[in-house]
């Protein structure tokens, strides 16, 4: 059913499902059962288990799909009440999507995450109580170490790219780095592709110098989140260089804790709000939805210009 409804007879994203999502040409996670024991039987244990599966794919899962209950024997209630909690949206009379690309889904599972950790689903709109306010947080010692490799292989894949592609505008549906990044970014240039690059640097130093990443500017929010994905993968591929890299670090109870990362290295995650094609149009400031939603520098012009006072303007580049 699944497979007649999404590809093609060779086995490729059919049409409908390429316009369906913002990166069709990922892997998708099929979810038709899903068997949970009381009292973990309920909607909001069973969004969070599909969030994690996502999360395990990393980058490469561009959508989760749910059977429509009428087409399931037995638990569909749970999985369309679950998916609807992930901002899942039909597709069809049998199936429901949900676009693991969007800022839509990465809101929806940290206020599922949240919700089954006792906090408040709205946290992070109000302001800092004194167990989440940033001064008296800071990265943990293997935290920072495994966040620190992530950077570094981006900044080493940003730079090849930047010399491969050179000028060269992205194609839909290409491979690479500079491909995961939202769309209206494929045909920046290499002077772009290069602040790009050296945002992954600069994030990179932060740790070097035993300094939190905090972004300063919307290119390194970009790079950070790419990052956060990074090393989740490299916990979950890679986990003898993970090993040998953290073994002799001190052990906290924050390690790993990428949730609190995601809320408390960033004033905010409207830059993955341009992945989410019914809001084009977002990145012009003077546009309508930007001055409802209150964005800004979302344009990729501005990516690169600093919040606040920023960093040094003469520092250069890793590679010239």
């Amino acid at each position: 059913m699944v497979a007649s409804e999404l590809l093609t007879p060779d086995g490729d994203p059919n049409e409908r499902f390429t316009a369906a999502v913002e990166m069709a040409v990922g892997d998708f996670l099929v979810i038709e059962h899903l068997d949970l024991a009381a009292p973990y039987d309920t909607p909001l244990v069973a969004a969070a288990m599909m969030a994690n599966a996502a999360d395990r794919l990393a980058g490469d899962c561009g959508a989760i799909v749910i059977p429509r209950s009428a087409f399931v024997l037995e638990g569909g209630g749970l999985l369309e009440e679950a998916g609807a909690l992930l901002e899942g949206r039909e597709f069809s009379d049998r199936l429901r999507l949900i676009d693991t690309a969007l800022a839509a889904f990465e809101d929806a599972s940290r206020r599922v995450r949240d919700r089954l950790r006792g906090r408040r689903a709205d946290r992070w709109e109000e302001e800092p109580d004194e167990e989440t306010d940033e001064d008296g947080w800071q990265l943990s010692a293997r935290t920072a170490a495994v966040l620190r490799v992530a950077l570094e292989d981006l900044s080493q894949q940003a730079w090849e790219e930047v010399a491969a592609l050179d000028d060269e505008p992205l194609a839909p549906g290409a491979a690479g780095l500079f491909a995961k990044l939202p769309p209206l970014t494929f045909r920046r240039p290499r002077v772009w592709r290069k602040q790009m690059a050296r945002a992954f640097d600069d994030l990179h130093g932060d740790l070097d110098a035993g300094r939190t990443p905090y972004p300063t500017c919307t290119g390194e929010e970009m790079a950070l989140h790419l990052a956060i994905r990074k090393a989740k993968t490299l916990l979950r591929d890679r986990p003898n260089r993970i090993a040998g890299l953290v073994d002799e670090l001190p052990v906290s109870e924050d390690d790993f804790d990428w949730e609190t990362c995601l809320d408390l290295l960033f004033e905010d995650h409207d830059v993955l709000m341009l992945f989410d094609r019914s809001l084009d149009g977002l990145e012009d400031a003077d546009s309508e939805i930007s001055q409802k939603l209150g964005t800004v520098n979302l344009n990729p012009d501005h990516w690169f210009e600093p919040f606040d006072e920023g960093r040094d303007p003469e520092r250069g580049f890793r590679h010239e």
